[in-house]
C-alpha cells in the first residue's frame, strides 16, 4: 500500500513539474543563442567564441583550459588569437536595437556607430579598446604586431583629427585630403609588446607576410598632389622600402611569398578612362631598393593582356610567381546614345551554355584570367591555362613539375540534361609549358598532393581511377568493387562515397566505401582494407585536424569519426595506420561535430548534441580522456516543455522496412490523443540526434516549438522507385502514419503535413490521393512536372531538364519519352480530388523552383473553391531569409495548423487575407471568435 502511495506521489510530482514548464512561443526565439566562431589558441591554453542571441547581438567569451572565464564582453564577435597565444583580438559592435532606433530617426549610414576593436592580454588579463575600426589584421605564423584601419571620423566629433594632413610650404596647391574609399584610410601599426604605434596614412590595401616579419601596403599619398605608392616595411629593422610610385597609380593583388622575401602586385598607372587598362606586373625581392617590372601589355604572349583580377601568388618553394593573363576586353562604342543601342538576346540551340547561364556568368567571364607562371631565377614566362583550357590546378602548392588544365566547354550542352559533365585535360610541364599528356572526354580529375597522379571518380562505370602523369598509364582502382552509393535511387549513375586523402609522397590513395577506409596503390591497384565497419554497419571517416598538412601521415595516429547506421550512435575513434588497429575514444546517442585542434598542442574542441542537448563546445585532447564543457548557450531550456525523439520502424506498401523519427512532447502521456504533424523530405533518420533549437525557420516546422505546444511530429524516410516519385512517397509515408495511429496516441482526425521544395511537391501529390491529412502546408511545390521541365533555375540559369531526367524528380526521361509518368506524377491533373485545406508559400525571387509553379497550384485550387492560402515574400528566394519574414512565416503556419488541428480560432488573415493597401502595415494575426470577428 505504501509503495502504491509513493508511486502515486511520484507521478503527481512529475505531472506538477511538467505542468510548471513553459510552452514555447514566437517571442522566445529572441532568447535562444547559438555558438559562433569558436577558436582555440595555438598552444591550447584558451578558447574564444561568441554566443549570438536571437540572431541579433553577440556576446564574446574567453575561457582558459580549465573552463574559467577570463573575459566576457557584450556585443563582441569574430575573435582571433595571436600566434604566440598571448593576445586575443576581436570586433565590438553597437547594440542592434540602438542601430535600429537610430535608423528610425533617419540617422545617415555614415553617422551610425562604427565597430571597435578589443585587444585582450591573456597573460595579465587586461583589455584595450580601440574605437572607429574599419578592418584589422594579425600575422598568421608569427606575433607581436597588430594592424588596423580607422574609419572616417565623424564631422564635428574631432576636428583636429579630421584635419590630420601634411602641408608643405613648397606647394600651396597641396590641399588636405579626407579618408575615404577612394583615398584610403589611416592604418595604425601597433606593437603589442610595448603598445607603441605608427600611423600610415591613406592606405588602400595592406597585408602581413605569413612567416617573415614584413608588412606591405599601398597608399594614395598624404596630399592630393602626392604620388600613390606601394611599400614594404621590415618590422625587424623598421626600414620602409618604396617599391613603386606613380601619379594616381592603382595597385591590385598585393601578395607575399610565404617567407615574405618576395612580393608581387599589379599596377595601373593610366589616369584616363581607356577601356584596355595598361596593367603591369611587378616583383619585389628582399634586398632590392624597388620593385622590378616583369611584364606589361607590350610583352605578354600574343592576344593576351595582364589581368588585375588574376591572383598573384608564389609557389611554396618561392621559385615561381603565378599571375593572370586575360583576353583583351570587347571595347564598347561610347559614342552611341541609349536610343541607338539594340538590346536583343539571341539564343541558339547548339551553344554550349544556355543564354541564361551565360548572362549570370557574364561578370565572371568579364574578369576571367588564365594562370601563368614566371620562373624567378630566369624570368621565363610559362602560360599554363589559356582561353581554351581555362582552368588550372597547381600541384604540390605550386612546386610541382606539372599543372593540370582543363575545359568542359565541348560537353556543356548535354550536361544540361544528363547532370553529368566531362572534361578535356592537358598535363602541362611548368618549366617548358609543353603538354606532357592530353586526355579527352574524361570525368572530373584532380592532382595528387605531390602531382604524381591525376585521379578522380567515373560515375558511368562507378570506378575510382588514377593516371600516372609521368608514364600516362591509366589504372582503374575500384572497378566492380562496390565503391559507390549503395542506396542510389536516382535515374543516374551513382556517386562515390568520397576519399580520405593521399599518404606521404603519393604512395597510396585512401578511398571510402559505404563503411570503411581502403588504401590503393595508384600504379598497381593493390588494395589494403584499413577498417572493418561493414559487419556492424559502422561508418568510419577520417578527420583532418591540420589544414596545412596535405597528406595522411602514416607515422601518426588518425582520428576517425564513427556512425552506426542501426543505432544512429556516433563518436570518434583512434586509428593506428602502422597496424590498422582501432580504439574507440568516444561514443553515444549524440551527433558529434566541430572538431578543431590547436595548432601547437594536442588540445581539441568539439561539440555533441541531441534533440535535448544543445551543441555547446567542449574541450578535450587527442585521447578524449578529459571533457570540459565550455559554453552554456541556453540554460533556459530546462524551464520549457521540450520533448524527446525516438526511432520508429514500419513496412512500406512495397514491403520494405523503413525508419523514421518520432518526436513526442516532454509531458507525453500514451493514454492521450495528440495532433500529429508529418514533415519529411527524403531520408532524414540519420539526423535523429541533431538538435533543433527554437528559431523562425525558413522552410520547415520547428520541432522543439511544436512539441512544446503539444504536437507529435513524424519524419518518415522515403525510398523511391524510378519513374514514380509521387507514388513512392505515398507508399512510404501513409503506412508510416497509419502505423502510428495504431499505437493509440495519435488523434487520427487531426493530422497535418508540411514540407518544402521537393517535400512541398510530395505533399501536393499526397493530398490528391488521400484525405488522411486535415491540413497541409506545401512550400515551393511543383504541381506540374510538364511545365516545370521547361523551366529555368534562375539562380544558376540552368535548364530544369536534368532534374526530371536524371536527378531528384526521378522521372528518368523526357516528357515525350514518358508522357504518362509526367502526368501521373503531376498533382495538377488530379487537383479536383484535393479535400485538404492548403497553405502554400512560394516567393517571387525563387531561384530553384519557378514561382509560377506555386501560382499554378493556388489558382487551380481557387478555381475549384478549395480552401487555400498563398504566401509570397516579395524579393525573397527559395525560402524567406530575412528574420522578420521567417518570423512571419512561422507565425502564420502555426496559426494555420493550430486552427485546423487544435480547433483554435481562425486568424484574421485566413478569413480575409491581407489586402495590398494593408501590406506591411497590418498583418492580420488577430484571432477571430466563433462569429468571425476579433
Amino acid at each position: 500500500m505504501i509503495q502504491k502511495i509513493s508511486l502515486l506521489l511520484l507521478v503527481l510530482l512529475q505531472t506538477t513539474v511538467w505542468a510548471q514548464k513553459k510552452v514555447l512561443d514566437h517571442e522566445d526565439y529572441k532568447i535562444w543563442g547559438t555558438v559562433q566562431d569558436e577558436v582555440i589558441a595555438p598552444d591550447g591554453s584558451h578558447v574564444l567564441y561568441s554566443i549570438e542571441r536571437g540572431e541579433k547581438d553577440n556576446f564574446l567569451k574567453i575561457q582558459d583550459g580549465k573552463g574559467r572565464f577570463v573575459l566576457e564582453y557584450d556585443r563582441a564577435e569574430k575573435g582571433h588569437f595571436t600566434y604566440d597565444s598571448k593576445y586575443a583580438v576581436f570586433s565590438i559592435n553597437a547594440w542592434q536595437d540602438s542601430i535600429i532606433a537610430m535608423k528610425k530617426r533617419k540617422v545617415k549610414k555614415k553617422d551610425l556607430p562604427k565597430d571597435s576593436l578589443g585587444v585582450f592580454n591573456l597573460e595579465n588579463e587586461s583589455l584595450v579598446k580601440i574605437g572607429n575600426i574599419k578592418s584589422y589584421q594579425i600575422p598568421e605564423k608569427w606575433s607581436g604586431y597588430l594592424a588596423y584601419q580607422l574609419e572616417e571620423i565623424k564631422k564635428g566629433k574631432d576636428k583636429k583629427a579630421e584635419k590630420d594632413t601634411t602641408k608643405t610650404t613648397e606647394n600651396k596647391k597641396n590641399k588636405t585630403k579626407k579618408v575615404s574609399k577612394d583615398n584610403g584610410y589611416h592604418l595604425v601599426l601597433r606593437n603589442l609588446g610595448n603598445s607603441n604605434q605608427d600611423t600610415l596614412k591613406f592606405v588602400k590595401d595592406y597585408i602581413f607576410a605569413k612567416n617573415g616579419k614584413y608588412l606591405a601596403y599601398t597608399s594614395t599619398g598624404e596630399t592630393k598632389e602626392a604620388k600613390a605608392g606601394a611599400f614594404v616595411l621590415n618590422l625587424e629593422t623598421s626600414v620602409t622600402t618604396t617599391l613603386h610610385q606613380g601619379k594616381k597609380a592603382e595597385y591590385f593583388n598585393l601578395n607575399f611569398s610565404e617567407s615574405g622575401k618576395n612580393l608581387g602586385f599589379i599596377v595601373d598607372t593610366d589616369t584616363t578612362k581607356v577601356q584596355l587598362r595598361p596593367n603591369e606586373l611587378y616583383l619585389w625581392q628582399e634586398g632590392r631598393s624597388s620593385a622590378e617590372k616583369l611584364m606589361d601589355n607590350t610583352t605578354t604572349p600574343n592576344d593576351y593582356v595582364v589581368s588585375k583580377y588574376g591572383e598573384v601568388h608564389f609557389s611554396k618553394d618561392e621559385s615561381k610567381l603565378f599571375f593572370g593573363l586575360a583576353k583583351p576586353p570587347i571595347e564598347k562604342d561610347t559614342s552611341l546614345l541609349d536610343e541607338e543601342i539594340v538590346n536583343v538576346e539571341v539564343w541558339t540551340y547548339n551553344e554550349p551554355k544556355l543564354y541564361t547561364v551565360q548572362e549570370l556568368q557574364l561578370k565572371n567571364d568579364t574578369v576571367q584570367s588564365f594562370v601563368t607562371a614566371i620562373h624567378l631565377n630566369t624570368k621565363q614566362v610559362v602560360p599554363l591555362a589559356n582561353a581554351t583550357y581555362m582552368n588550372a590546378e597547381l600541384g604540390d602548392e605550386g612546386n610541382a613539375k606539372y599543372a593540370l588544365v582543363n575545359t568542359s566547354i565541348p560537353y556543356e550542352l548535354p550536361s544540361q540534361w544528363t547532370a553529368r559533365r566531362n572534361y578535356d585535360y592537358k598535363v602541362i610541364n611548368t618549366t617548358t609549358g609543353e603538354a606532357q599528356l592530353e586526355l579527352k572526354k574524361v570525368p572530373q580529375m584532380q592532382l595528387s598532393p605531390k602531382a604524381k597522379y591525376g585521379y578522380g571518380y567515373n560515375r558511368v562505370d562507378s570506378t575510382w581511377f588514377a593516371y600516372n602523369l609521368t608514364s600516362g598509364r591509366y589504372k582503374a582502382l575500384t572497378k566492380n568493387k562496390g565503391f559507390y552509393n549503395e542506396e542510389n535511387d536516382y535515374p543516374n549513375f551513382p556517386w562515390a562515397y568520397g576519399m580520405a586523402g593521399w599518404t606521404k609522397n603519393d604512395k597510396a590513395i585512401v578511398i571510402y566505401d559505404r563503411y570503411d577506409l581502403w588504401a590503393f596503390d595508384p600504379d598497381s591497384g593493390t588494395t589494403e582494407k584499413l577498417t572493418d565497419g561493414r559487419p556492424t554497419k559502422t561508418v568510419y571517416r577520417y578527420q583532418n585536424l591540420d589544414d596545412e598538412k596535405k597528406h595522411l601521415d602514416s607515422n601518426e595516429k588518425w582520428i576517425l569519426s564513427t556512425f552506426n547506421e542501426v543505432t544512429k550512435d556516433a563518436g570518434y575513434a583512434e586509428f593506428n595506420p602502422k597496424n590498422n588497429t582501432i580504439k574507440q575514444l568516444l561514443k553515444g546517442p549524440y551527433r558529434y561535430a566541430n572538431l578543431q585542434k590547436a595548432k601547437r598542442s594536442d588540445a581539441l574542441l568539439y561539440s555533441k548534441e541531441s534533440f535535448g542537448t544543445f551543441p555547446d563546445i567542449r574541450l578535450t585532447n587527442l585521447g578524449f580522456n578529459k571533457d570540459i564543457k565550455l559554453s552554456d548557450a541556453n540554460p533556459q531550456q530546462s524551464e520549457y516543455n521540450w520533448g524527446s525523439i525516438e526511432l520508429v520502424k514500419w513496412t512500406s506498401l512495397d514491403g520494405k522496412e523503413l525508419s523514421g523519427m518520432l518526436v513526442k512532447p516532454g509531458n507525453f502521456d500514451p493514454n492521450k490523443k495528440y495532433p500529429l504533424l508529418v514533415n519529411f523530405y527524403e531520408r532524414s533518420s540519420n539526423g535523429i540526434h541533431r538538435h533543433r533549437y527554437p528559431k523562425p525557420e525558413r522552410s520547415t516546422i520547428n520541432y522543439s516549438f511544436y512539441t512544446s505546444r503539444g504536437y507529435v511530429i513524424f519524419n518518415p524516410d522515403v525510398e523511391y522507385r524510378i519513374g514514380y516519385p509521387g507514388e513512392s512517397a505515398y507508399n512510404c509515408v501513409i503506412p508510416g502514419v497509419t502505423s502510428l495511429i495504431e499505437k493509440g496516441f495519435i488523434d487520427k482526425a487531426n493530422i497535418g503535413v508540411q514540407g518544402h521544395s521537393w517535400g512541398g511537391y510530395q505533399i501536393a501529390y499526397l493530398v490528391t490521393k488521400t484525405d488522411i491529412f486535415k491540413a497541409a502546408e506545401s512550400g515551393a511545390p511543383v504541381p506540374n512536372m510538364i511545365s516545370a521541365y521547361g523551366g529555368i533555375r534562375w539562380w544558376t540559369g540552368l535548364s530544369r531538364q536534368f532534374q526530371y531526367e536524371h536527378t531528384q524528380s526521378r522521372i528518368g526521361g523526357t516528357p515525350w519519352e514518358y508522357p504518362a509518368r509526367y502526368i501521373e506524377n503531376s498533382p495538377i491533373f488530379n487537383i479536383d480530388k484535393i479535400n485538404t485545406p492548403l497553405l502554400i508559400m512560394h516567393n517571387d525571387a525563387d531561384g530553384h523552383v519557378p514561382w509560377y509553379q506555386g501560382i499554378e497550384f493556388f489558382v487551380s485550387l481557387r478555381r475549384l473553391g478549395k480552401p487555400s492560402w498563398f504566401l509570397n515574400y516579395n524579393g525573397e528566394p527559395h525560402w524567406p531569409l530575412k528574420h522578420r519574414n521567417r518570423t512571419d512565416f512561422s507565425i502564420r503556419m502555426a496559426q494555420f495548423f493550430d486552427h485546423y488541428l487544435k480547433g483554435e480560432p481562425k486568424p484574421l488573415w485566413m478569413e480575409r487575407g491581407v489586402p495590398p493597401m494593408e501590406k506591411g502595415i497590418k498583418q492580420g494575426y488577430e484571432l477571430l471568435d466563433g462569429t468571425g470577428t476579433n
